[in-house]
C-alpha cells in the first residue's frame, strides 16, 4: 500500500471517529479530548527530550494524568482553568530549580489547553455541537484550500525558514475557503449572526495556520521531521491537530468573551 493510500485511509478513519464522538458528545467526547491531550504531551516530551537535556523525572507525567482525570470527570471551567495554571506553574518552578529549561512546562500547557478548549466548546448542547462542527469546517477547509491553491498558484513562500512548502497564495486561499466553509456550516445549522461568524472564521483560519507554523518550528527546533508515528501516512497526532488545537483555543476565548467560560458556544451559536 502506497503512502498516499495510507494517508487517505487514515484521514477517513480519523474523520469518521472524530465526527462520531463529536455527535455523541458527553463522556465519549471528553475521552477523545483527554486521549488527545495525553498523546500531544507524549509527542512533545519525546521531541524535547531528544535534545539530551535532563528531564524532570515523572513530575510532568503525574501532572498531566491529574489533568486528564479532571477532564474525564466532567469538571467545568472554574476547576479546569485554575488546575491548568497550577500544574503548569509547578512544572515551571521545578524546571527553574533544576535548571533544565521550560520545554516540559510548555508541553504541559499546550497539551492541557488543547483538550480543555475542545471539551468546554462541545459542552452538552446543540450550540456546542455546532461550535465544534464550525471549527472543523474552518480548519479542514483551511488545510485543503491552502494545499491546492498553493500548489496551483505558487509564489512567495509564507515562512521559508520554518515551513518551506507553504506559500502566501496558499495561506490566502485557505483563509477564503475557511470563511466560505464556516458560513455554509453556520447557515445550514440555522445560526443567525453570519457576518460575525464570517469574521470569526477568518480569525480562526489565521490562527490555525499560525498553529501549524508553530508546530513546524517546534519540530525544526528539535530536529524532528514528524512529531510521532502513531497515524499511518501522517506522522504523529500533533502533526494532524496543530492548527485545530490553536483554532480551538481561539474559538474558546472568543466564546468565553461573548458568553461564559463554562458555556462558550452559546454566545456565538444561539441555535
Amino acid at each position: 500500500m502506497s503512502n498516499l493510500q495510507l494517508r487517505v485511509i487514515s484521514a477517513i478513519v480519523l474523520a469518521i471517529v472524530t465526527l462520531g464522538l463529536t455527535w455523541i458528545g458527553g463522556l465519549p467526547f471528553r475521552l477523545l479530548c483527554a486521549g488527545m491531550s495525553a498523546v500531544i504531551f507524549y509527542e512533545w516530551s519525546r521531541m524535547s527530550r531528544q535534545a539530551g537535556a535532563p528531564a524532570l523525572g515523572f513530575l510532568p507525567e503525574a501532572l498531566i494524568i491529574v489533568f486528564i482525570c479532571a477532564l474525564v470527570a466532567g469538571l467545568g471551567a472554574s476547576w479546569l482553568l485554575p488546575l491548568v495554571v497550577v500544574i503548569v506553574a509547578a512544572t515551571a518552578v521545578a524546571a527553574s530549580v533544576r535548571k533544565v529549561g521550560q520545554w516540559e512546562a510548555s508541553g504541559l500547557a499546550y497539551a492541557a489547553v488543547s483538550g480543555l478548549s475542545l471539551a468546554l466548546l462541545r459542552d452538552g448542547d446543540r450550540s456546542g455541537l455546532v461550535a465544534i462542527l464550525f471549527l472543523f469546517a474552518v480548519v479542514w477547509a483551511t488545510d485543503i484550500f491552502a494545499y491546492f491553491v498553493g500548489r496551483a498558484v505558487g509564489g512567495p513562500k509564507l515562512a521559508p525558514s520554518i515551513s518551506p512548502g507553504k506559500t502566501r497564495s496558499g495561506a490566502l486561499g485557505g483563509a477564503v475557503g475557511a470563511v466560505v466553509a464556516g458560513l455554509v456550516l453556520a447557515a445550514v445549522a440555522g445560526a443567525g449572526n453570519l457576518p460575525l461568524l464570517g469574521l470569526v472564521a477568518l480569525v480562526l483560519s489565521i490562527v490555525s495556520q499560525a498553529g501549524d507554523l508553530f508546530e513546524s518550528w517546534v519540530k525544526r527546533r528539535h530536529g524532528c521531521k514528524d512529531s510521532g508515528t502513531l497515524i499511518p501516512g501522517h506522522g504523529g497526532v500533533m502533526d494532524r491537530v496543530d492548527g485545530l488545537v490553536a483554532a480551538a483555543f481561539a474559538l474558546y476565548v472568543i466564546g468565553w468573551i461573548s458568553a461564559t467560560a463554562d458555556h462558550p458556544a452559546q454566545g456565538l451559536f444561539p441555535v
